[in-house]
C-alpha cells in the first residue's frame, strides 16, 4: 500500500483539486490511503477564530471569511448546487459554531485543537466528494477514530499501540482511502493535533501501522533543496538521501519534512518520496537506506524569529549540574524548543523558539536566579557539511552573536 500526502499548498484552489485528480489518474491509486491537509492558509484563518473567541470578539465574522473561502472552491468544482457536498460543509460549520457557543473551557490549547482542525475535516470533505464525481471511488475515514493520543493539545504524543489496532481493523488496503492530516483524538475523543506540518507525521503513522511500500509527500518544490529558495541562491535538489542525514535536516529545522516524520519510516525501512504536484512524473528527492548524501553538497538551513538567552550567575559560582537542571526544567514547561545550546564555567546560551509565547514568564523566573541578557527575532542559521566559503557567506554583514562548530553541523545565530 501507498501513501500520499497532500499539503494545504497543493489544495489552496479549485483547480489544485482538480489537480490532485490528474495526478492520481497519472500515477494510479487503487492500495493508496491520501492524507490531506486544511486548504491554503486555512490554518491561519481558523487561528484567528480562536483569538477572536478569546478576545470577545465577533468570531463569527472570523468564521464567515473561512466560510466563503471554502464555498469558492466548492462553486468552481461542483456545477449542481443541490449537491451533497454542500449540506455536509454546512453541517461541519454548524458544528464548528455550536463547539464556540457552548464551550465552558478557558484552556486556549484546548480551544485551539478543536476549532483548527475543521480546516482538515473540510478540505478531505469536499476532495473525497468531488473524487468520487470524477469517478475515483475512495473512502472517506475520520482519523480521530484511527489515531489516539494523549491529552496534550497543540503537540499530542501518539498512543501507538492503540493507534496500530485502530488503523489496521479500519482500513481498507484494497480501496482509495482519504483522511486529514494533523490530527488525532485522546482518550476522551477530544480532537488533538499533532503540531504545525504535522500532516507529514499522519502519513508516517499510517506507514508504520500498514507496513506500506512507500509515503510521498506531493509539494510545490521539485523534492527536498540542500536550502530554501525564499532565502538562498543557487539552490541544488538532493537526490538520495540516508535516514540519518534527513532527520538531522528535520530537527535542526529544514521545513520540508516534519521532523517526527522520519523516526517511524526508519524503523521499517520505508522510503519517503518528496515530489512536485506541478510536474509529478519528474524523479523528486528520496529518503532511503543509502549510505551518503546525493550530491554530497552543504546544505542550510534558516530559522527566523527566534530568541537567544545567555545566563551568567549571580555570584559568579559555576553553572553546573544543578543549575543546568534547573534551566531545562523551566525550558520544559515553557514549552520551549531548544535549537542550540552552549555553556562555560559561569555563562549558558540557549536558542529558542517561543512559538507558544511563553517567553516573558521564562524569563520572570530566570531573572530569579541568573543576570540575563536577551535577543529576540534573531536569525539562526545551520550549515550541515559546510565548508570554509559557505560559512564567509552566511557571516558576512551580519553580527554573529553565537557560533558552534560541531563536526558536520555549524549554527550561526545572527542579528535579524
Amino acid at each position: 500500500m501507498r501513501i500520499f500526502k497532500f499539503g494545504g499548498a497543493s489544495v489552496k484552489d479549485a483547480e489544485g483539486v482538480k489537480n490532485v485528480a490528474r495526478i492520481l489518474e497519472m500515477v494510479g491509486h487503487s492500495d493508496t490511503l491520501i492524507i490531506i491537509s486544511a486548504m491554503g492558509k486555512t490554518t491561519n484563518a481558523l487561528e484567528v477564530v480562536v483569538r477572536n473567541y478569546f478576545e470577545k470578539k465577533n468570531f463569527q465574522e472570523s468564521i464567515d471569511v473561512v466560510k466563503n473561502f471554502h464555498y469558492e472552491i466548492i462553486r468552481d468544482l461542483f456545477s449542481n448546487e443541490n449537491h451533497p457536498v454542500y449540506w455536509k460543509v454546512d453541517g461541519l460549520f454548524a458544528e464548528l459554531i455550536s463547539f464556540l457557543e457552548r464551550n465552558k473551557s478557558p484552556k486556549h490549547s484546548f480551544v485551539y485543537d478543536q476549532v483548527v482542525s475543521f480546516g482538515e475535516l473540510i478540505s478531505t470533505t469536499i476532495i473525497s466528494q468531488y473524487l468520487n464525481d470524477c469517478g475515483i471511488k475512495n473512502t472517506w475515514l475520520d482519523v480521530r477514530n484511527l489515531i489516539k493520543t494523549d491529552s496534550n493539545f497543540r503537540d499530542a504524543a501518539v498512543n501507538w499501540e492503540d493507534t496500530q489496532e485502530n488503523i489496521v481493523n479500519n482500513v481498507n488496503k484494497s480501496l482509495l482511502n482519504i483522511t486529514q492530516g494533523f490530527m488525532g483524538s485522546d482518550s476522551n475523543f477530544f480532537t488533538t493535533t499533532l503540531g504545525r506540518e504535522g500532516s507529514d507525521y499522519t502519513a508516517a503513522i499510517f506507514a508504520y501501522c500498514l507496513d506500506a511500500e512507500s509515503v510521498t509527500i506531493w509539494k510545490d518544490v521539485p523534492g527536498v533543496l540542500n536550502a530554501d529558495p525564499r532565502y538562498f541562491e543557487k539552490t541544488e535538489l538532493l537526490h538520495k538521501i540516508p535516514y540519518t542525514e534527513a532527520i538531522e535536516l528535520a530537527f535542526y529545522g529544514a521545513s520540508v519534512i516534519h521532523p517526527k516524520t522520519l523516526q517511524p519510516l526508519q524503523r521499517k525501512e520505508i522510503p519517503l518520496f518528496v515530489k512536485s504536484f506541478i510536474n509529478p512524473t519528474s524523479s523528486g528527492s528520496s529518503v532511503c537506506n543509502v549510505t551518503e548524501l546525493e550530491p554530497k553538497v552543504s546544505c542550510f538551513i534558516l530559522k527566523k524569529g527566534q530568541v537567544l538567552i545567555s545566563l551568567s550567575s549571580l555570584d559568579f559560582s559555576f553553572i553546573v549540574e544543578e543549575n543546568i537542571s534547573y534551566i531545562f526544567k523551566l525550558l520544559h514547561d515553557a514549552k520551549m524548543k531548544v535549537s542550540v545550546i552552549q555553556n562555560s564555567a559561569i555563562s549558558f546560551s540557549v536558542c529558542v523558539d517561543n512559538k507558544f509565547d511563553t517567553l516573558s514568564d521564562l524569563l520572570e523566573k530566570l531573572k530569579a536566579r541568573f543576570k540575563v541578557s536577551v535577543f529576540e527575532n534573531v536569525d539562526l542559521y545551520t550549515v550541515r557539511h559546510a565548508t570554509e566559503q559557505s560559512i564567509k557567506e552566511i557571516e558576512s554583514n551580519k553580527e554573529v552573536l553565537l557560533k558552534q562548530v560541531l563536526q558536520n553541523t555549524v549554527q550561526l545565530v545572527v542579528l535579524g
